[in-house]
């Protein structure tokens, strides 16, 4: 708080006030740096004006010249950053030739990765991802652009299989028995294992058997399923922790084990539910016996969450976590599940484009994203998804033979 000023007193001086007052005066301003006076007026009887030196200004500096434009790039080298990985993903073999108990003509082996997906400068994978192709076993409503392809097997899941193996190339054929829903068909499980049989007679290559996902009706169809066919290594998609609160987990991945086939392991996104539901199924199941399906979101319905719960999931088998050093499975043909994949153009407006091209387009994008993540198995629908996701991998997994300019319009040599 600055100190009041003394007062002069009555009778006093000038004089003698400012010999009483400067010296205080001064003491005070010594505290400040800079003192601002306003509405003063100065009386004085003689008045010194001290001239300072004369300094002069310092000389220009000269500009500094712009630097000389490079004529040509700086050459240096770079060398890639190799890793290596304590942990390794599990090797699982699909489909059983005769010499092996079955009747495929070749077999599929998925996994066995020791790097992140397509980090080929590392160590490649030593499989590439492969594609299923999806039949269903009684009639479903499908969008347009999607039952264009298929409308005339749709009613044989036979002939349905066979279209997809011998003109759209699947790898896989996923057998959907829907109708053994018991809140729809409820057909059993005989006429189940029938449509298997029917289909393992059609095609050749291996077969993926997909529940209607009540966990009691399913082990029921798996459990019969796993025992007729068995030494044929049919995968059965899925077995989950329903079935473990329903009491049919330990029957059905026993008798599955039993037929010597692999199993379908899903879990809705958390991985901490695929460790607990891999730990269940370790104890009938052998290990590498095992596939998990962490849950497919399409692109725009939570695609993000899919993407990141796998990367993680194989990241963390790479470093050494056994509860999740297998191969992962993934549906992009679940983006057909979103409007935006089949809604008319009228109803979505021009800038959308034609369904036919959006639909499959959906999927694609869906099935790329996840690609990169990791997956191993795809379950697909469209076959120009097939086809396009197919020319994809081959890219990737052949380093340096890629030629850019070949698959800028990828889209529409896809869709041709």
């Amino acid at each position: 708080m600055p100190e009041e000023r003394p007062l002069r007193r009555e009778g006093e001086t000038a004089e003698s006030f400012l010999a009483d007052f400067l010296p205080e005066l001064l003491r005070i301003l010594s505290k400040y740096e800079a003192v601002e006076l306003e509405d003063v007026e100065l009386h004085a009887g003689k008045l010194v004006l001290e001239l300072l030196p004369y300094v002069p200004a310092a000389p220009p500096k000269p500009p500094v010249p712009a630097p000389a434009k490079p004529t040509e790039l700086l050459e240096a080298t770079f060398e890639e950053p190799v890793m290596t990985y304590p942990g390794r993903v599990l090797e699982v073999k699909l489909g059983a030739t005769r010499a092996e108990g079955g009747t495929r003509d070749r077999v599929i082996v998925v996994g066995g990765e020791t790097a992140p997906p397509f980090y080929i400068f590392e160590n490649p994978p030593p499989h590439p991802p492969v594609i299923s192709m999806d039949v269903f076993d009684t009639k479903v409503p499908l969008p347009k652009a999607y039952k264009a392809h298929i409308k005339d097997v749709m009613h044989d899941p036979a002939e349905w299989a066979k279209k997809n193996v011998e003109k759209f190339g699947a790898d896989l054929v996923t057998v959907h028995l829907i109708s053994t829903d018991p809140l729809g068909e409820n057909r059993s499980a005989r006429e189940a294992a029938k449509t298997i049989e029917e289909v393992l007679q059609a095609v050749k290559v291996p077969i993926i058997v997909g529940g209607a996902g009540d966990p009691h009706k399913d082990a029921e169809v798996f459990q019969y399923i796993a025992e007729q066919f068995a030494g044929e290594r049919l995968l059965f998609s899925s077995v989950t922790l329903d079935m473990a609160e329903a009491g049919t987990l330990e029957a059905t991945a026993k008798a599955i084990a039993k037929g010597g086939h692999a199993v379908l392991a899903f879990t809705p996104i958390d991985l901490n539910l695929a460790r607990e539901l891999n730990r269940k199924l370790y104890e009938f199941v052998p290990k590498d016996s095992i596939v998990m399906d962490l849950t497919t979101a399409a692109l725009g319905y939570g695609i993000e969450y899919s993407y990141t719960i796998m990367e993680r999931a194989r990241l963390a088998a790479l470093m050494g976590d056994k509860e999740l050093q297998h191969p992962m499975l993934a549906a992009p043909a679940n983006s057909w599940a979103a409007r935006e994949a089949w809604l008319k153009e009228a109803e979505l407006g021009p800038e959308w484009g034609p369904r036919e091209l959006r639909g499959p387009i959906w999927e694609t994008a869906t099935a790329l994203i996840l690609l990169l993540a990791g997956v191993d198995v795809f379950l697909v629908g469209h076959p120009a998804t097939a086809r396009t996701l197919k020319e994809i991998i081959n890219i990737l997994m052949e380093r340096g033979k890629a030629k850019p300019e070949e698959i800028a319009n990828w889209v529409s040599r896809s869709l041709r």
